[in-house]
């Protein structure tokens, strides 16, 4: 979704907003602002708001020379991030940031990430520098390397049965990147006794799965909305810790649908960032 990720440098503000100064870069991503009085925004859940506003839907967003939003929802960038690379980690970043945080994952845990593209390439930098054992599934091995450099410790190839019966009962978390059908049932086999099966991409079908599968090993099936103006900073500090950052192509923005094409050929590697060329 092109426009939803936007960072900038902050060009007026409102006479009682805190912290934040003109002239300073920030990031927002797919919400900018919500009511902050609802029990959910007290709660620290913004993202959970019944009523909160979208950057993209219903205006131009990222695609516009400015953005207005509430500044709760405004990020600071720290000055060791690459500003021209920080857009991604404002949604693709946070959607799989938001997991380990929200199932209290520790340095312990065994993790896999399901699909190495937009969101998965990142979750396995974040996973590798959590302290966390990490395996990747992939349907191809074109990837393995790759995934073994971005912070995988094992390369599981989906489809050959082989590779996944060896870590039956092995996984705290398996992250679900993809919108694709998959053979679940697999997957649940590879989860350790109350191990969670996570969503973050969008499957187009139902996931089936026994009740007992669930109940034998007190397994769960989650997913998660993007995550919290709080979970957010909590992310772009640790990017920064660990100098985390996307696999990122440009384009200039007035090559916009020539970006969409690159995307739709699948030759996208593995966020694209529009360069405002309009001002």
């Amino acid at each position: 979704m092109p426009g939803h990720e936007a960072v900038g440098v902050i060009t007026g503000k409102g006479d009682h907003v805190p912290k934040l100064e003109v002239g300073q870069t920030v990031g927002l991503g797919w919400y900018s602002g919500s009511c902050m009085a609802c029990s959910r925004c007290l709660a620290g859940d913004h993202n959970h708001c019944t009523s909160v506003e979208q950057t993209i839907i219903g205006r131009h967003g990222a695609f516009a020379t400015h953005v207005r939003c509430h500044w709760v929802w405004a990020t600071p960038i720290p000055q060791n991030i690459d500003h021209r690379s920080a857009g991604p980690l404002f949604c693709g970043g946070i959607t799989v940031f938001n997991p380990i945080i929200q199932h209290d994952i520790g340095p312990l845990a065994r993790v896999g990430v399901i699909g190495i593209g937009g969101l998965g390439h990142l979750a396995l930098q974040f996973l590798r520098h959590w302290g966390c054992e990490v395996y990747a599934f992939t349907s191809t091995d074109s990837k393995r390397e790759e995934a073994i450099r971005l912070g995988a410790h094992q390369v599981i190839n989906s489809r050959h049965d082989n590779e996944l019966s060896k870590i039956r009962g092995a996984l705290d978390l398996i992250l679900v990147t993809v919108n694709v059908p998959l053979n679940w049932a697999a997957y649940f086999d590879c989860l350790a006794p109350k191990g969670v099966l996570h969503f973050v991409g969008i499957v187009p079908e139902p996931v089936s799965v026994m009740p007992f599968t669930l109940i034998a090993g007190q397994k769960s099936v989650s997913g998660t909305p993007l995550g919290s103006p709080s979970n957010t900073r909590r992310m772009i500090e640790f990017c920064a810790r660990h100098q985390i950052a996307p696999v990122i192509e440009t384009f200039p923005m007035s090559r916009a649908n020539e970006a969409l094409e690159h995307l739709e050929a699948g030759k996208a590697r593995y966020r694209i960032v529009l360069e405002n060329d309009l001002r």
